[in-house]
């Protein structure tokens, strides 16, 4: 369990879903110890939150355990996407916790969102990848499926043809030393869609993610992101963390976690 999710579900504001699928890592495998220790770096956190005079314990969190996958990664999706739905049914924010950042496709579906908006070192707006179009590097092309518009921020890599599609007008991409200013200026259009994929950050403060990319975002400017994106948000993700760290990427992510939350419950 979550440290401080303590809600019954009948009365849940926010469900973390756990998702540890660790299919299509195409580098750093181990996105499937991702839920675990997401869980267990958050528990040095304490209770109160300063920034918005809240107690995490306080905002209804309930934790549904993890949804394991299976071998076929289109059935598995299936199966997230319904959970996630039946939250937004029962009118709790999903939260879900990777795995890869495939497991994103099924919690957008199930918001259902306007805009989505995503930290993240790739563009992953890939049709296919290695021939397989359910693929962390597909992502964002399948949010746009959904959603009007994406918005990428701290992107710095992605094939020739992925910053072509970016530059159409239903993408926006921030890159990592813009990223704080666009947090400064943005204003929610429409219901938004937050994934979090920790390799937005610089690998120096978390290395254990799949692919890795130098030159990413500080810690604090992706806090700013989830506080100021949060309010506007009917889900969030925060996906990728891998066991090849000691804890700092998974109590990264944590924290992100909770500080969307926290955000989300004060908006």
């Amino acid at each position: 369990m979550f440290p401080g999710a303590h809600a019954d579900r009948d009365e849940a504001g926010y469900a973390l879903v756990g998702a540890p699928l660790d299919a299509s890592t195409t580098f750093q495998p181990g996105a499937r110890f991702g839920p675990r220790r997401v869980r267990h770096f958050a528990e040095s956190f304490d209770d109160y939150d300063h920034h918005t005079d809240q107690h995490f314990t306080e905002l209804a969190v309930y934790d549904h355990g993890d949804v394991h996958p299976t071998d076929d990664v289109a059935e598995y999706l299936t199966f997230l996407e319904g959970t996630v739905r039946d939250f937004v049914d029962e009118d709790a924010v999903p939260l879900v916790v990777g795995g890869e950042h495939t497991v994103t496709v099924a919690s957008v579906r199930a918001v259902d969102p306007d805009v989505f908006v995503c930290l993240d070192a790739h563009l992953d707006l890939r049709e296919e990848y290695a021939g397989n179009p359910l693929n962390h590097a597909t992502v964002g092309r399948h949010a746009l499926d959904v959603a009007d518009e994406a918005v990428i921020l701290g992107a710095r890599t992605g094939s020739e043809a992925e910053w072509e599609r970016a530059a159409q007008a239903d993408v926006t991409v921030v890159p990592p030393d813009e990223v704080a200013d666009w947090a400064d200026a943005w204003e929610s259009e429409g219901s938004v869609y937050l994934s979090v994929d920790v390799d937005a950050a610089d690998p120096g403060f978390a290395p254990g993610t799949g692919t890795m990319e130098p030159f990413g975002l500080a810690p604090r400017t992706m806090h700013e992101v989830v506080r100021t994106v949060a309010p506007a948000a009917d889900g969030f993700d925060v996906v990728e963390v891998n066991d090849r760290d000691d804890g700092q990427t998974g109590a990264l992510a944590a924290k992100l976690l909770r500080a969307f939350v926290f955000a989300h419950g004060s908006g």
